[in-house]
């Protein structure tokens, strides 16, 4: 499939809100889409702190997603890099007064970057859950989808019970790998870096199935309309931005950015013009403590 065909739906969405992207993007003409450097309307960080560290970089590096529509993509005619995520950390960004550097975090490395400093923070369709939260921190969350099965419309697939013998597509590193191995034994499971792989996968035929969250098998269906989403929900994922370990410091200051940002009329708008015009489906903020997502997704 070519990279015009991929992405067709960029275009017309694009297209209709030529006048929000025209609005939203007022910051962006240098390209870094943060605030342009530590300013004196910031709170000015000690060195010796993440905060500190990062405004006398000038830019916070955040790990998100290149091809996962609508929380985080690469707008093929202009490249930058959009969505729900992006919009999330460009917030944390103008709230220390540096510019965006998003980079690519997948699913298998988004911890790796947060461990080696690759990333200063991850915002990338991170479910909150106790195994990572044993190797980094989490932000309260700022975002709950739902795990679901996605198929062609011709499928016999409706539902978890029909993925055995089934070539069942994933991420690597994802929730995903465990909750198929539980839920559906039998199914071959088919683990890729990106999700667009699965998707391609899926249009030709290679793979019966995509399971993953909700959220981000609407940017398929998006993409290409004979597709549908089948069955129960599988799962509740809490999202979470990735800090390092032990930065409780840095912690703190995300969850406060987040607060501001959820109580403020900017959540509500990034969700509409991202998810909620295409799904049709109002949401709230989510007010889950991090306590809670942890025993949310276990």
């Amino acid at each position: 499939m070519s990279k015009s065909t991929k992405w067709r739906w960029l275009a017309a969405m694009l297209a209709t809100l030529a006048v929000l992207v025209v609005a939203a993007c007022g910051d962006d003409e240098d390209g870094g889409g943060g605030g342009g450097g530590a300013s004196a309307d910031v709170e000015q960080f000690p060195a010796d702190t993440t905060m500190g560290r990062i405004q006398e970089a000038g830019s916070i590096k955040v790990g998100v997603k290149y091809d996962v529509p609508p929380f985080g993509f690469q707008n093929p005619q202009t490249d930058e890099i959009e969505g729900f995520d992006v919009d999330l950390a460009r917030a944390v960004a103008d709230a220390l007064g540096v510019e965006l550097d998003p980079i690519e975090a997948i699913s298998d490395n988004r911890i790796p970057f947060l461990m080696d400093g690759t990333a200063d923070l991850i915002l990338s369709t991170m479910t909150i859950n106790t195994e990572r939260d044993a190797e980094i921190d989490f932000s309260d969350p700022y975002f709950v989808a739902r795990g679901r099965i996605l198929v062609p419309g011709d499928s016999d697939i409706q539902g978890i019970d029909d993925l055995g013998g089934q070539k069942v597509c994933t991420a690597v590193g994802s929730t995903y790998e465990e909750t198929l191995k539980e839920q559906a034994p039998d199914a071959e499971l088919v683990l890729i870096d990106e999700y667009s792989g699965c998707l391609t996968r899926l249009q030709e035929g290679s793979v019966d199935a995509i399971s993953t969250d909700d959220v981000i098998l609407t940017g398929m269906i998006i993409q290409d309309d004979t597709l549908e989403l089948v069955g129960d929900e599988l799962t509740t994922e809490p999202y979470g931005a990735g800090i390092k370990d032990g930065d409780k410091e840095f912690q703190e200051f995300v969850n406060g950015v987040f607060e501001e940002y959820k109580s403020d009329p900017r959540w509500a708008e990034s969700y509409e013009k991202w998810v909620g015009q295409y799904t049709g489906q109002e949401q709230e903020p989510t007010d889950l403590s991090l306590q809670e997502a942890l025993e949310i997704s276990g």
